[in-house]
C-alpha cells in the first residue's frame, strides 16, 4: 500500500517519471530474477554444508 501512495505522489509532483517507473519495474524485476534463483541456491547449499556438519553434535547431543 504504501509504494502506490508513493507512486502516486510521485505521479503527482512529475508524472513522466511516474511513467517511466511503471514501465521499467517489470524490466528491472525480470533482470533481477536470476540473481534471486542464484541467492536462493546457495542458501540452500550453505545450510546443507551447515546440516552436515553439524550432524556428529545433534548425535553426541541426542546421546
Amino acid at each position: 500500500m504504501l509504494k502506490l501512495l508513493l507512486w502516486c505522489l510521485l505521479f503527482v509532483l512529475c508524472w513522466p517519471l511516474a511513467i517511466a517507473a511503471l514501465v521499467l519495474y517489470p524490466i528491472v524485476w525480470l533482470l533481477l530474477l536470476p540473481f534471486r534463483i542464484v541467492g536462493i541456491a546457495v542458501d540452500g547449499a550453505l545450510e546443507f554444508v551447515s546440516a552436515v556438519f553439524m550432524l556428529p553434535v545433534r548425535v553426541l547431543r541426542a546421546i
